[in-house]
């Protein structure tokens, strides 16, 4: 019913950027908050960066000043530009969205399936 498409991940070296995208599709009504989240093997699923839907953003501190979010509601999509990537910054990264679907009465969190960066020489 709904799909979040994500692209843009791979083989970097450090000191080099990538940028990640993420598309959604179905029947949505409107979203609210938009992010990004990493998964290192052995962690948890951490916060790397949110978009609310007035455009304030929040960050994880080990990425500010390096990553930037940015959404298109126009498209669904949401970005995430990264710069100075660092070994440490190698993960699974997934896009998450709140949706408020034309078939349901509030919001819900949606997830992406992952796209995988690795930061290595």
């Amino acid at each position: 019913q709904v799909q979040l498409a994500e692209s843009g991940g791979g083989l970097v070296q450090p000191g080099g950027s990538l940028r990640l995208s993420c598309a959604a599709s179905g029947s949505i009504f409107s979203i609210n908050a938009m992010g990004w989240y990493r998964q290192a093997p052995g962690n948890q699923r951490e916060l790397v960066a949110l978009i609310t839907n007035a455009g304030i953003t929040n960050y994880a501190d080990s990425v500010k000043g390096r990553f930037t979010i940015s959404r298109d509601d126009a498209k669904n999509t949401v970005y995430l530009q990264m710069n100075s990537l660092k070994p440490e910054d190698t993960a699974v990264y997934y896009c998450m969205m709140q949706l408020h679907l034309l078939s349901s009465f509030n919001y819900r969190d949606y997830w992406g399936q992952g796209t995988q960066v690795t930061v290595s020489s």
